[in-house]
Order: C-alpha cells, then structure tokens, then sequence
C-alpha cells in the first residue's frame, strides 16, 4: 500500500514536545484515571485503559506509578471533563486541541487567550475537525523488523494502510482494530513498538516557511505546557 506518513516529522517534533513537557507523567496520570472512571481498572477488560496505560510506559513512566493509579476505582480522583477546542493558528494552520480539565471556565480562558495572542482563532465544533481521520497507528522499527515479514502477518486483518518507509513500518487501522491488530502482532513474536495510539491524522498537509514555522510552534509548545492539554493535533507538515 502507499501513502505518506509524515513519520519522520511527527517523530522529531514529538521528541522535542516529550522534552519540553515536564507535566507529561501528570497529563498520562490524567487519562488513566479518567479510562478507570470510565470502564474500570482492568485493563484487559477496558481498551482505553489499556492504551493510556502502553502509551505511559512508551515514554517511561515508571511502574509504580502506573500501578498507583490501577489501585485507584471509578470513585477515585477528580472529576475531569474531555473537551476539545478547533480553530486556526497563524498562517492557517488547522488545530485541534485536546483537554482534560476539572475548571472548563479556567482551561476555556486559557486557550482563547493564546489563539488570541498569537494570531489565531477559534471557532465552532467542527470547523476543523473534518481535516483530520481518526486512526489508529502501530510504528515498528525496520532495524527490528522485517516490513514484508510484518506485512505478511497482517494479510487476515482488517488494516487501513501499510507505509514502510523513513526507517520505520506504520499500519494504520480503524480505533476499534488497534487492540486486536497490536495482539495478533504480539502473537507472532512482534513485541517492540514505537508507538502504539489512537491519532487525529490530517488528510493533507500545510508547508510554511521558517520564519511562520516559528510563529506556530511557538502556539504548540504554550498549548502542550498548560496542565489541562493533554493532546495538540495540527495540519502542519
């Protein structure tokens, strides 16, 4: 199958998120608790557990912290709300922006105030929303594993893409295959994993310059330093 990933600048641009986030152990703290309100604390029963949970460890949570939270039920913890804002950044960039919060007047505020401040602006449920897919996404390491050999172990699966390319292989999947699909892969003996997560995938992509690249980062890294952000997805390429 062919396609583009974009892997390679999703890649470097979420290192160097990863880096800037002090916050980041707190924000998957966050969505792990919230997956327990949800559907309880096992994780082989509730999928979204399960995900928050191999998305911690990816980024080196420690165990005991992830095993903290499990101990914690449906009762447990604040009560955060999921709510997501859509707008433009500067030079049109298309941003969806991902929060849980337990003050909505407070993290509203915040994200009005930045759009505001650098050039950009909000606007209604679903002004940007129809840019992106929602995908699940598996990357695999080439160094590790053999593309074709993967591919082949997929053949009976219900996959939306293949892309083997910039050193990596991404499958890509519908959210409700992801699980399903990264078993069958763990079934054959393919454990190591990049990454593993349900995405906001833009169906194309905007190139700036370097001198409006920066005016765009510049509201990414304000947006992904605020406690209550948990994801920022854009259209930049």
């Amino acid at each position: 199958m062919s396609g583009h990933s974009k892997w390679a600048n999703i890649k470097h641009k979420k290192a160097a998120q990863d880096t800037k986030r002090s916050n980041l152990f707190q924000k998957f703290a966050k969505e792990i608790l919230v997956a327990i309100k949800q559907g309880g604390n096992d994780p082989t029963k509730n999928a979204r557990l399960r995900l928050a949970i191999e998305k911690a460890k990816a980024k080196n949570m420690p165990n005991d912290n992830i095993k903290k939270l499990l101990s914690k039920n449906e009762k447990d913890g604040k009560n955060f709300t999921e709510v997501t804002y859509e707008g433009y950044g500067p030079n049109g960039v298309a941003f969806l922006v991902e929060c849980l919060t337990d003050n909505l007047n407070r993290t509203s505020a915040f994200v009005k105030a930045v759009f505001n401040k650098l050039g950009g602006n909000l606007g209604t449920t679903g002004s940007v929303s129809y840019l992106f897919d929602v995908k699940g996404q598996i990357v695999l390491d080439q160094e590790k594993y053999n593309p074709d050999q993967v591919f082949a172990k997929l053949l009976d699966l219900d996959i939306i893409d293949f892309l083997n390319e910039d050193n990596v292989i991404v499958i890509e999947v519908s959210p409700a295959n992801l699980i399903k699909t990264k078993e069958s892969l763990e079934k054959a003996k393919i454990t190591e994993f990049l990454s593993s997560e349900v995405l906001k995938i833009p169906k194309s992509y905007i190139n700036l310059s370097e001198k409006n690249l920066e005016k765009v980062e510049k509201l990414i890294d304000i947006l992904e330093d605020n406690d209550d952000v948990q994801n920022v997805y854009t259209n930049l390429g």
